[in-house]
């Protein structure tokens, strides 16, 4: 015999998600005052007292299973199908996070435009901008608007999936999710998480239909702690996670892969100008200057960009202070100690007095040092601006210290190396103990430290001499 379950009413938190089967004024999970907003819950028929249950899936062999991963649309963009780990897998679902203004709406319009001229059928819904907006953008950021592109402004998601069928859209844009609302749930406003979720479970399962598999990218607002909107839930319901970061009042934006389910974490780099998001194809020569001269307070670096080598410009400028705590400033470190720490072990380690001196230092391009790999060139760089003795712009740090000053080594070394002699440069200091017999790199010189002192005296031999000769006087 077939039942009917009842309809059961429950109240979810706005904020947090939390469900409780009755009203209240404050959530129990987060604290916060009257976030609870209804939901009605209508479960489907079943079959209970020994009845059997119809379901639509059946168990497959997992050696039979079709691979589709491999099946993906590339997209043209080098960086954007770098961190998608080779393109957008047709039937996968991504959320693009960003502050506001950092570019993400014109870099999703450039990919479909590309892919418009491709040949696929793509579809842009957004809840936040009319069409004619989305128009003058594109006049502005493409150069010639495909056929193949259609825009619509639209809240429903209801609507919006019947606009993916009329279209019959290879990829779906949605911007953005915080936006859309499903007529099932009449008592959540949109944003809310039930709201969110809903909606995007909607789109998934259409873009996941066996039949007619679609991909889509999807927007998601950034809350004032420069978090991604809405429950985590969302994060995992999805394939891939991407958010988009940068300085404000600068060029330079970082797409980076928080979660991928088909490729490696990897990181894509732009410029964001006047005429769209331009991929940065060569990210070692825009990380450093070009010079015609030797200049004191510069020293280059190599850090790990997702599976690329990237060559980076530390500069640093050393002066006198005439206040009681002198200033250190490093906006190009995520933990704003780390300075500190390195200049402590200049000190001790190097005997280089900075207790009246003011330091501060800088990337070229603004990108952010988040590799102890770097430890070694920042403090060289220091070294050159105290001494006012320039490094060669041919020679390169790699390296990790410990407060006892001593060199560690760095994950991908070799690979490291090897972008250095591609590239042309003539000298390398890294910690001991790496190089195996037989191993080249071209004519890159590899000059081998166990400590910072031993790397200062071989770099500015004449600074240790006369540090000595200093000394003894005293």
């Amino acid at each position: 015999m077939v039942f009917l379950a009842k309809v059961k009413t429950v109240y979810v938190c706005n904020k947090c998600g939390h469900e409780t089967p009755k009203m209240a004024g404050k959530c129990f999970n987060c604290g916060e005052w009257n976030t609870y907003e209804e939901k009605v819950i209508t479960p489907s028929a079943s079959k209970v007292g020994g009845g059997s249950i119809v379901t639509k899936s059946k168990p497959t062999k997992l050696k039979q299973v079709e691979q589709s991963s491999s099946d993906r649309i590339v997209t043209g963009n080098g960086e954007f199908d770098r961190v998608m780990g080779g393109g957008i897998v047709k039937d996968s679902v991504t959320i693009i996070s960003a502050p506001p203004g950092m570019g993400k709406s014109t870099l999703i319009l450039q990919l479909c435009n590309t892919l418009a001229e491709k040949g696929y059928k793509v579809l842009y819904a957004s809840g936040e901008e009319s069409d004619s907006q989305i128009k003058n953008r594109a006049d502005r950021t493409v150069k010639e608007i495909s056929e193949n592109l259609w825009v619509v402004s639209d809240t429903s998601m209801d609507a919006i999936l019947q606009h993916i069928e009329d279209v019959d859209a290879d990829l779906v844009i949605i911007d953005s999710i915080q936006t859309t609302t499903l007529a099932n749930y009449p008592g959540s406003r949109a944003g809310t998480p039930t709201q969110v979720v809903e909606c995007a479970t909607a789109l998934k399962d259409k873009c996941k239909d066996s039949g007619r598999p679609r991909a889509s990218l999807i927007v998601c607002q950034m809350t004032k702690d420069d978090e991604m909107s809405g429950p985590r839930t969302l994060e995992h319901l999805v394939d891939t996670v991407l958010y988009l970061e940068g300085e404000s009042g600068e060029e330079l934006r970082t797409l980076y892969g928080k979660k991928n389910r088909f490729g490696e974490i990897e990181t894509g780099l732009y410029a964001m100008q006047s005429d769209g998001m331009i991929e940065i194809t060569n990210p070692s020569e825009y990380f450093m200057t070009k010079r015609d001269e030797v200049i004191a307070g510069c020293a280059l670096a190599v850090v790990k960009d997702g599976t690329r080598p990237i060559v980076v410009e530390i500069e640093s400028l050393v002066s006198t202070s005439y206040a009681p705590f002198p200033s250190r400033t490093a906006m190009c470190f995520t933990r704003k100690e780390q300075l500190n720490t390195l200049i402590s072990i200049l000190e001790q380690r190097g005997g280089i007095n900075l207790f009246d001196k003011n330091v501060t230092i800088q990337t070229t391009g603004g990108i952010k040092l988040t590799e102890t790999s770097v430890n070694l060139a920042v403090i060289m760089t220091i070294v050159s601006s105290v001494y006012d003795k320039g490094i060669p712009s041919d020679t390169v740090f790699i390296g990790e210290l410990g407060l006892t000053g001593e060199l560690k080594k760095v994950p991908a070394l070799d690979q490291r190396l090897k972008e250095l002699s591609r590239l042309g440069f003539k000298k390398v200091y890294i910690p001991a103990g790496w190089i195996k017999p037989g191993m080249t790199f071209g004519n890159l010189a590899i000059v081998e430290c166990k400590t910072l002192g031993e790397v200062i005296t071989k770099q500015f031999g004449f600074i240790e001499k006369k540090r000595k000769k200093k000394t003894d006087e005293e």
